[in-house]
């Protein structure tokens, strides 16, 4: 479980397909007992789970949760695609930052399928859309993340607009109604 759990920082992770997967493996168990091991791995601190951004209860407990690992460092013990990740150990910072920081977080699919990593909501009441992205060169990666921040606005109106990103420089053409951060100076605000 730990295994498939934190194998992609940042990644899904839904207790019925793992139910499924092991099932279809011969291994029997409950799926009351993998919710268990599962809040076991978050009081223990190994990971942390986000669930989808909903006033639904049933949608919040449909819809896979994304895990994170409580250190960051130990992304690449369990990756085994070799790549160095940083766009994974990024926004598993920015989730560790938001958490210390008290917001309640969770992330967004907009009717376009589209993915905001974040939707924070601080203790006064302020909400926030977040994209996390290591590399914003690239004019098709600053659309997609751009677009999906567009799209989440609509449902949440009421939100700021960030990007969070590790270098900042070189980046321009981003609308003015989104903010762009680099991660350095984002995580040193109080």
């Amino acid at each position: 479980m730990v295994r498939q759990l934190l194998g992609n920082a940042g990644g899904a992770f839904s207790i019925h397909k793992f139910h499924g997967d092991l099932r279809s493996q011969g291994v029997p168990v409950a799926t009351d007992t993998l919710h268990g091991y599962l809040a076991n791995l978050e009081d223990a601190f190994l990971v942390a789970t986000v669930p989808i951004a909903s006033e639904s209860e049933r949608r919040r407990m449909a819809n896979p949760r994304k895990a994170f690992r409580i250190d960051a460092g130990l992304i690449p013990v369990s990756d085994r695609s070799g790549r160095t990740n940083l766009g994974h150990a990024l926004e598993t910072t920015v989730a560790l930052e938001l958490l210390r920081r008290g917001a309640e977080i969770a992330y967004v699919r907009t009717a376009e399928n589209l993915e905001v990593d974040f939707l924070a909501r601080s203790t006064d009441g302020r909400e926030q859309l977040i994209q996390v992205c290591a590399d914003l060169d690239s004019p098709e990666t600053r659309e997609r993340e751009v677009r999906a921040l567009l799209a989440a606005a609509d449902d949440y109106r009421r939100a700021e607009r960030h990007v969070v990103a590790l270098a900042t420089e070189a980046v321009r053409g981003l609308p003015a109604e989104v903010r762009l951060h680099s991660a350095a100076a984002w995580l040193l605000e109080t």
